[in-house]
C-alpha cells in the first residue's frame, strides 16, 4: 500500500480560477460582433442611403415646384428650413435604426448565441450595457455625420430659396440633435428587443411606437391630447431636430430630449430586470 503525498494538489475543476472578462473585453465582444455581421453593416449603410436619398429628393422636388407653390407653403417651409432638410431623410432611415436595434439582441435569442454570451458573462447586465455603449456610439457618430450630410445636401439643393447656415440660431444644435436621437432611438429599440426577445414582434412593437402612436395620439381633442402626443417618445425625442421648435409645442428640445431619454432609460430598467430573472 502506498501512502499519498501529503502536499498533493487536489484535483482540477475547469473553468475554476479563471478570469471573468472585464467590461473593456465585452465592449471588444461586442464591438466584434457588430461589425462582423453582414446584416448590420448592410442596415447602416442603408441608413445613410434612405437619409440622404429622401432629403435630396424631397429637397429637388420641392425646388423644382417652388414657382408654382402658393406663398403659405413658402413661409411654412421657411419657418425652419434646417429642421425641414433635417426631417425630411431623419423620417424614413429612422426605421434602419429601429430594426437594427432590435436584430442586435433579438437575433442572439433566436440563434441561441445567447446562451454563449451569459455563460461568458453570468452576471448578465454588463453584457447589455456593453451592448447599449457599442451601438449607441456607433450609431451616434454614423448619424451626426448623415444629419451633417443631409443639411448640405439640402442647402446646396435649396440653399437660395431657402437661406439658412450652421450660424443660425438652433441650427448647429438640431444638426447635431440628429445624431443624438437616432442614437437614443437605438437604445430604445435595443431595449424593447431585449424585452420582448422575438424579432418580429420587437420590431412590430418599436415599429408601433414611433409610426403608429404618435398619429393616432394627435388626433385626441384638446390639450390633453396635445400633452399625450408631446410626450410619446419618438415626437419628444424629434424636438431636438427643429432648428425653431414650434410654438404650439409642449415641450422644448432639451426637455424633449430629456423625456425621451426617460422613456428609454424605463424601458432599459425593465429589460436588466428581466435579463436576471428570465432563462435565456
Amino acid at each position: 500500500m502506498t501512502a499519498a503525498p501529503a502536499d498533493a494538489a487536489p484535483p482540477a475543476v475547469p473553468g475554476a480560477g479563471a478570469r471573468r472578462p472585464g467590461f473593456g473585453a465585452l465592449l471588444l465582444a461586442e464591438w466584434t460582433k457588430i461589425r462582423t455581421v453582414q446584416s448590420t453593416l448592410w442596415s447602416l449603410v442603408l441608413l445613410v442611403l434612405l437619409n440622404l436619398g429622401f432629403t435630396g429628393l424631397l429637397a429637388a422636388v420641392f425646388a423644382t415646384q417652388w414657382d408654382s407653390m402658393n406663398e403659405a407653403d413658402r413661409a411654412m417651409l421657411g419657418e425652419d428650413p434646417a429642421g425641414f432638410m433635417l426631417g425630411a431623410g431623419l423620417s424614413y432611415s429612422q426605421l434602419t435604426v429601429c430594426v437594427l436595434g432590435v436584430l442586435l439582441i433579438a437575433s442572439e435569442y433566436s440563434t441561441g448565441m445567447i446562451r454563449s454570451s451569459l455563460l461568458a458573462v453570468p452576471s448578465r447586465l454588463p453584457m447589455l450595457w456593453a451592448k447599449a455603449v457599442v451601438f449607441a456610439a456607433i450609431v451616434l457618430v454614423l448619424g451626426v455625420v448623415v444629419s451633417f450630410g443631409s443639411f448640405f445636401l439640402g442647402t446646396a439643393i435649396l440653399g437660395d430659396k431657402l437661406p439658412v447656415g450652421l450660424g443660425d440660431p438652433g441650427v448647429l444644435r438640431a444638426v447635431f440633435g440628429g445624431g443624438l436621437y437616432l442614437a437614443m432611438l437605438g437604445l430604445f429599440s435595443l431595449a424593447i428587443g431585449a424585452i420582448v426577445r422575438h424579432t418580429a414582434g420587437a420590431i412590430t412593437g418599436v415599429i408601433g411606437f414611433v409610426l403608429v402612436l404618435a398619429p393616432l395620439a394627435s388626433l385626441l381633442p384638446g390639450s390633453i391630447g396635445d400633452h399625450v402626443h408631446g410626450y410619446l417618445p419618438s415626437v419628444a425625442g424629434m424636438v431636438i431636430t427643429a432648428a425653431q421648435p414650434s410654438e404650439d409645442g409642449v415641450l422644448g428640445p432639451w426637455a424633449g430630449y430629456g423625456v425621451f431619454a426617460l422613456w428609454t432609460a424605463a424601458l432599459l430598467a425593465v429589460a436588466a430586470y428581466m435579463l436576471k430573472r428570465r432563462d435565456a
